[in-house]
């Protein structure tokens, strides 16, 4: 659950920017059909399977309306929830219920579908040492709902942004003139407190990253018998990351060859959304 605090200090921008989006003036097609304020309720069920993320944020939305909108949850983030149940009843004005609608299931719909798939993929390293990680690869202005999802599902959030962390890809390798200068020229720039994590994608990038001092060595579209060297070459000298090309399918094959993390882009930029409805509005006076 993304607290209070949180949620007004982080979240609630992006909400507003969000229903600005979609309320640019008024909403014409409720103030048409309710042209006084009137108090009323909705239900919120389920249509199919899945991880249940977003409930809170699915509320804020109204709350950002109008502040006496009230949200009574049968269900909680990181449950799972079958199609036909009823999660909750949304209490309010109904052009307020009418106005957030769509908004609010978008992020109930998004955040839900990443921590479904966050769990298919998480169950597939139950029992195992590597952590699933997710990306930077998420919707523009979507990334803490996502990487919260990502939680809710069962994994673990990478960097959060590129202020979080020491990240050298290939066009950083690039642009220091190779990995050994960049590594060197991180390492002096960075905080100490920093980790250092570098993208390899050959065995003598691997060996060149571990002789420079990496703490994160990152094995990049490799194929399995390339990696299980590279995780042999380390030898625990420094952690090591599987990046690039990584399905459900792959995932206990990659977990068998001893890598500590495993980062998977799907979990955002490719989750499917959750089928959630906003369904029976009625008044309540």
């Amino acid at each position: 659950m993304i607290s209070g605090v949180t949620m007004k200090i982080n979240v609630d921008d992006y909400i507003i920017n969000t229903l600005k989006e979609d309320i640019t003036s008024e909403d014409v097609s409720t103030n048409a059909v309710m042209p006084e304020n009137k108090q009323g309720k909705a239900d919120l069920i389920c249509k199919q399977d899945g991880i249940i993320c977003g409930l809170d944020v699915f509320e804020r939305t109204f709350k950002i309306l109008d502040e006496a909108s009230c949200f009574e949850a049968n269900a909680k983030d990181g449950d799972f929830v079958h199609k036909g149940d009823l999660l909750g009843v949304i209490y309010g004005d109904i052009k307020v219920i009418l106005s957030g609608e769509r908004t609010a299931l978008n992020y109930l719909q998004r955040m839900s579908g990443i921590a479904t798939i966050t769990r298919e993929y998480a169950e597939e390293l139950k029992g195992c040492k590597t952590v699933l990680l997710d990306t930077r690869k998420t919707t523009p202005n979507m990334r803490p709902f996502e990487k919260h999802a990502v939680k809710v599902g069962g994994g673990t959030n990478h960097r959060y942004n590129l202020s979080d962390g020491v990240l050298l890809k290939d066009n950083h390798i690039g642009a220091a003139g190779s990995i050994t200068k960049a590594i060197e020229m991180a390492r002096a720039y960075a905080p100490f407190v920093r980790k250092i994590e570098i993208e390899t994608e050959t065995l003598e990038q691997v060996q060149e990253a571990l002789d420079a001092g990496a703490d994160i060595i990152m094995l990049d579209n490799m194929d399995n018998d390339t990696m299980r060297k590279a995780v042999e070459i380390i030898n625990g000298r420094a952690q090591t990351e599987c990046s690039g090309n990584v399905t459900k399918q792959r995932l206990k094959e990659i977990a068998e060859i001893g890598v500590d993390f495993v980062s998977c882009g799907a979990l955002t930029h490719s989750a499917p959304i959750m089928d959630i409805s906003l369904k029976n509005l009625t008044p309540t006076e």
